[in-house]
């Protein structure tokens, strides 16, 4: 437990006394403080906060008990994570494996503090791959015919084996509103532009028709709406008129593994809050 601590996140309506409040009640119960951050949106009226302590010979159920009713009183939307507890995350992939390989390596090298007992693909070209992590790999085939069937059988495999969170990995399939709803704020993709520019299939080709001079990559969370959940993370590059379109897609990738890779761990360490279609992202 040496190394344990516990995160709280907070958002509520703004008012003076808010951080004094949580140090206070921290400190009185012997918390030792590692990090903590604050972000007020002054147009909304709400207050963000991340705070970090360390578990060693603190009272995490006395704290959670002590804190509830003051939250209660302060519209707090709150919740206390473990540093310890490592969420368990399903990799979904289709042909391209850039994405997959850069996380899988992450994970295997200790960056991404998480479990992976799972990838699922419509195509069977990351077998291999899974293979050679030793994590099991579930291949069901997705058509216009039997897409419903597909994703209950996604649902399925998903729930026995108790998976947190999905990392769509270059999966080129758009889930239904059922399947997005059974896992809000939970299902994190990789698109292959700077959104909300072209949205949708194709956006390397649509970049190069348009002449742009930048190239980018998005990771957001996953909504109802075609790429237009919470924007989590982007990068860019610069290219030229030189560029065809497959410079851009070598170019491309290279971003989208690191927005992928970044947002991914931002997650996994408790450092993302969404309120309406925004993200706060703590240091």
């Amino acid at each position: 437990m040496n190394n344990a601590s516990a995160i709280l996140l907070i958002d509520c309506p703004d008012r003076k006394g808010l951080v004094a409040t949580v140090a206070n009640m921290l400190y009185e119960m012997g918390a030792n403080i590692l990090h903590a951050d604050q972000h007020q949106d002054r147009q909304a009226g709400l207050f963000f906060m991340r705070v970090e302590w360390a578990l060693d010979g603190f009272d995490f159920a006395a704290f959670r008990a002590a804190f509830a009713p003051v939250a209660a009183g302060l519209s707090m939307r709150w919740r206390l994570e473990l540093s310890t507890e490592r969420p368990r995350v399903a990799l979904f992939v289709s042909h391209y494996l850039h994405c997959l390989a850069d996380l899988l390596h992450r994970h295997q090298s200790g960056e991404l503090q998480c479990s992976i007992p799972l990838i699922v693909s419509n195509h069977a070209d990351a077998e291999p791959l899974a293979q050679f992590y030793g994590i099991p790999f579930q291949q069901i085939p997705v058509t216009k015919e039997n897409k419903a069937a597909a994703e209950q059988a996604q649902m399925e495999l998903l729930s026995q084996h108790e998976i947190d969170v999905i990392v769509l990995a270059r999966y080129m399939q758009i889930l239904s509103p059922d399947f997005v709803k059974r896992y809000p704020n939970r299902i994190i993709n990789v698109h292959h532009s700077f959104l909300p520019a072209f949205v949708g299939a194709k956006p390397y080709h649509a970049a190069h028709e348009r002449g742009v001079k930048l190239i980018g990559a998005t990771s957001h969370f996953v909504t109802e709406v075609l790429d237009d959940g919470p924007i989590i993370e982007q990068d860019v590059m610069r290219i030229s008129h030189r560029s065809g379109i497959e410079d851009l897609i070598d170019k491309g990738r290279d971003l989208e593994r690191v927005v992928l890779s970044r947002a991914v761990r931002w997650f996994l360490e408790h450092r993302i809050l969404c309120y309406g279609n925004k993200t706060v992202i703590f240091d």
